[in-house]
């Protein structure tokens, strides 16, 4: 069973379904096991100190979960069963480190639309391909789908 990681950004509602409309491309072809994955940024210290550390991640937790639902519908509608996960910390590291956890084959990412910033510093998947590579672990590294 191939294990997939689709990587889910709440303001890019247009990748995140080309994200999920090649998953669902996959699944037609191969067993596949799908994790939704949210990560939601640290907060500033100085907005990190107005809560109570546990309040702080329930909070983040509970928001992430709210992000994850237009993308947990489609796959919804289309059959496929998923499992959804957030997680706090610096987007392209923590996926990177995700996928390794997990276990996973495959990150998907869906179509991005080029931009400043990506042109600068990288697409997000470049990012993670980045990060994937640093570790060292080249044997058993995911493969990055999308842009």
């Amino acid at each position: 069973m191939t294990r997939i990681l689709v990587p889910i950004d709440p303001t890019e509602p247009a990748r995140t379904r080309s994200a999920i409309e090649e998953v669902v491309r996959m699944r037609r072809n191969d067993r596949v096991s799908i994790r939704l994955l949210r990560v939601v940024p640290k907060v500033s210290g100085h907005v990190a100190m107005l809560f109570g550390k546990q309040e702080l991640l329930e909070l983040q937790l509970e928001a992430g979960a709210e992000e994850l639902e237009y993308a947990r519908s489609l796959l919804d509608l289309a059959g496929i069963p998923c499992t959804c996960t957030v997680l706090v910390g610096r987007t392209a590291e923590t996926i990177a480190t995700a996928a390794r956890d997990y276990g996973c084959d495959r990150i998907v990412f869906g179509r991005d639309e080029p931009s400043l910033a990506g042109k600068i510093f990288g697409s997000l998947a470049q990012q993670v391909r980045h990060h994937l590579g640093a570790s060292g672990d080249e044997g058993r590294m995911p493969q990055v789908i999308g842009s």
